[in-house]
């Protein structure tokens, strides 16, 4: 068996990415046969037993002194995770230094830099909340 296991989101990546190459090879697959696949890649019987093994993984960009890149309010940032804190499978509570300081509002006449953010991230790589106009809060590229 692999040790150096992906997490549900990455797995999920993989199956995706194995079912469109299978495809130009005109072989297709469902995406559950693409998960089965990918859970034996790692040496486990099949896509649950894979899946409840990495409900506790956390993904390799989320470990602490990990650089990451992402958006807060819709800006572009690259930090170094601080902290991580798993609050319940596949989320996240982190603490992101961010390289340049980032303007938290939105207005032309106010500003609030921060150079330091604390954010939950979820399997999807964002934030549940959101902004006024739909945009999550924060965005990991994962």
């Amino acid at each position: 068996m692999n040790r150096d296991l992906p997490s549900v989101a990455e797995a999920k990546s993989e199956a995706k990415a194995l079912r469109t190459s299978l495809a130009e090879q005109g072989q297709k697959i469902s995406h559950a046969q693409a998960l089965e696949r990918i859970a034996m890649h790692y040496g486990f019987r099949d896509w649950n037993a894979l899946h409840a093994r990495l409900s506790d993984v956390r993904p390799r960009n989320l470990q602490i002194g990990a650089r990451v890149t992402g958006r807060y309010m819709s800006q572009p940032f690259r930090a170094t995770v601080r902290q991580s804190d798993q609050i319940r499978p596949g989320w996240f509570r982190l603490v992101l230094d961010l390289e340049e300081a980032v303007d938290v509002v939105r207005f032309d006449s106010f500003s609030n830099l921060r150079k330091q953010i604390r954010v939950e991230i979820g399997p999807a790589g964002h934030s549940k909340e959101r902004t006024s106009d739909g945009v999550p809060h924060a965005e990991i590229d994962l």
